[in-house]
């Protein structure tokens, strides 16, 4: 009896999951991270794929979530990043993860 809402359960939260990993170009539009950003090209800031080669095997998503979340300079050359403080921590948290990936 218990083996149905266990199996439901796990269901819900892969779906959940895949929602959100899906999300991730969307939430990259919503808070404009696109007017800086591109998947594979500089803009004003580092394409995507130059992060995620950046800090391939790395622990890096900690790092990148604050560096997202107040700004930072260095990294990628002279231009600051802008703080984005309006990005809740759960949908930064999916970003960062997403920008890691590719």
């Amino acid at each position: 009896m218990k083996t149905p809402l266990l199996t439901a359960m796990l269901l819900s939260a892969g779906l959940l999951l895949a929602t959100t990993a899906q999300a991730s170009p969307e939430l990259a539009k919503k808070y404009n991270c696109l007017a800086c950003h591109s998947m594979d090209k500089k803009v004003v800031g580092p394409s995507f794929k130059d992060i995620a080669s950046k800090y391939k095997g790395q622990n890096a998503q900690a790092k990148l979530e604050e560096k997202v979340k107040k700004g930072g300079a260095g990294s990628f050359g002279p231009v600051p990043m802008s703080p984005n403080p309006q990005v809740p921590d759960a949908d930064l948290k999916v970003l960062v993860k997403w920008v890691l990936s590719q």
